[in-house]
């Protein structure tokens, strides 16, 4: 009997030693520009109405961890990129000087896990100079090797984005992700599945008894995700896959409105205001 109480008090020790070591986060989703006149659904989501429109922006999302961590997941555009033009952004912000608004500096940014690389979401990560970045290995590889030979293909990457990444990897500050369902930090797993890049992926964040999805553009607008359709053309290689993310990101998130698509305003208007442009997810 002895032993027995014995080894559920160290067992119980363990347990209470173990949660109180699980850092928390509080999860951030930050505008950095705007596009200037709302889009028809249609464009964003397969079979959508063409009589309803929705407002996008272009968000960063951050993650600020009780363990010190500053994680950003996506890095933004820098202004001159030539591909921006065709979307009319306004009210343009560079990514780092968002983060200025809750008390960040660039340099407090550990770690940017870049969820694909499409121009909006890869071309600002030589802004911060301490992070460590995270992409899935078979997005780097397609991305890096194969890309300059089917320019054609590839809408939504740019080279100069190829050349900065190549730098942060032979210094060292990039690590490939090998797959699916994979830990990088405590309480931070990303997924893969949605298939919007060659291997994209989206972060799940745990966070106490609540779990975030940030989903970014594997779900572009919440019409996809209430509906349960996939991007319209050009937002997938695999609209069934596309589906399929979707649903499993229903049973990863503790609440369905704990899943943030990537471009969709009405984030917005869900959650608590921060500052001009910032909320907080949880």
């Amino acid at each position: 009997m002895k032993k027995i109480t014995l080894f559920l008090l160290a067992l119980c020790t363990f347990t209470i030693e173990t949660y109180a070591q699980a850092p928390t986060y509080k999860v951030y989703a930050l505008r950095y520009a705007e596009v200037r006149d709302p889009t028809p659904i249609s464009v964003w989501s397969l079979n959508g109405p063409k009589d309803k429109t929705v407002k996008v922006d272009f968000v960063i999302w951050l993650i600020k961890g009780s363990n010190g961590k500053n994680i950003l997941v996506d890095a933004g555009f820098l202004s001159d990129i030539p591909e921006a033009k065709e979307f009319n952004p306004v009210n343009y912000v560079r990514p780092d000087s968002t983060l200025m608004k809750i008390g960040l500096r660039p340099e407090d940014i550990t770690d940017v896990i870049l969820t694909h690389p499409h121009w909006d979401h890869i071309d600002g990560v030589g802004l911060f100079p301490n992070a460590h970045i995270w992409i899935q290995k078979d997005d780097y590889n397609y991305f890096i090797g194969a890309l300059p030979e089917k320019p054609d293909s590839n809408a939504g990457y740019n080279k100069r984005d190829i050349v900065k990444m190549q730098e942060l990897y032979s210094t060292g500050k990039v690590t490939l992700v090998d797959g699916d369902n994979k830990q990088l930090i405590p309480g931070i797993t990303v997924y893969t599945g949605s298939r919007h890049t060659y291997n994209s992926q989206y972060v799940g964040v745990k966070t106490g008894k609540d779990r975030i999805i940030l989903a970014s553009d594997n779900i572009w607008i919440y019409y996809s995700l209430e509906h349960m359709v996939p991007a319209s053309f050009g937002g997938t290689l695999d609209p069934a896959g596309y589906v399929r993310a979707m649903k499993r990101m229903k049973t990863l998130a503790s609440n369905p409105k704990y899943i943030i698509p990537g471009h969709d305003a009405r984030m917005f208007t869900i959650f608590p205001k921060v500052a001009d442009g910032v909320v907080r997810i949880r």
